[in-house]
């Protein structure tokens, strides 16, 4: 009855020794940082989505004050349709092509949205109109949280990154998940990510006297 014993709690301890030993090399460590990794890339594409969501209706305002801006308007909405076409699950942030492709569309778009506010600069009526406003608050909002989205997911990535390349858990990276480390969101260009300037709290230049003769 001893043995009997003796041999089931050998038998428990391999057992617990063995799940340690894996727990070390990152049996969960890894899925842990992946999970969270891609939690974090929801988190970009969720903002992005709904800064692209803004455009249709700012463009609409600016068109009703601006109509002679028709090409920049143009280029928005292009650059809007193709940053919505490039579509990047989960498991593609360890494409770096795919991830290329998605930050060039996105930088292509802040560059136009940013082309179009410098438009309505020249606009004094536009940049009173209560539905404006609303817009460029929701953008300024928008662009933030972009921003801290973009900078959550790096860090995310990077921690995902050390995690694989890292002993022991490189072990259980290479031999049981095949583990690729992940992209993480750059700028394609210098400036090509920075939030455009959606403030307007300048004065518009006052207008000239006339002057007797």
């Amino acid at each position: 009855m001893a043995v009997r014993l003796f041999s089931r709690f050998a038998r428990f301890a391999i057992i617990a020794a063995a799940a340690a030993s894996l727990a070390g090399c990152g049996v969960n460590s890894i899925p842990t940082a992946e999970e969270n990794a891609k939690a974090k890339w929801a988190d970009v594409q969720s903002d992005y989505q709904r800064r692209a969501d803004l455009i249709p209706n700012l463009v609409a305002t600016v068109k009703g004050y601006a109509k002679q801006e028709q090409d920049t308007l143009t280029k928005v909405t292009e650059a809007r349709a193709a940053a919505t076409q490039v579509k990047i699950t989960a498991d593609d942030i360890t494409d770096p092509d795919k991830m290329a492709k998605f930050r060039q569309a996105q930088g292509n778009l802040s560059q136009g949205l940013g082309r179009l506010l410098a438009t309505t600069e020249a606009y004094p009526d536009l940049k009173s109109n209560q539905n404006f406003l609303a817009l460029q608050s929701q953008l300024e909002g928008t662009e933030n949280r972009i921003t801290v989205a973009r900078r959550d997911y790096n860090e995310a990535v990077r921690e995902y990154n050390v995690t694989i390349r890292t002993f022991p858990a490189v072990i259980a990276a290479k031999v049981i998940y095949g583990a690729k480390p992940m992209v993480p969101f750059a700028a394609t260009t210098p400036g090509a990510e920075s939030a455009p300037t959606v403030s307007f709290d300048s004065a518009p230049a006052p207008a000239a006297t006339k002057t007797g003769n």
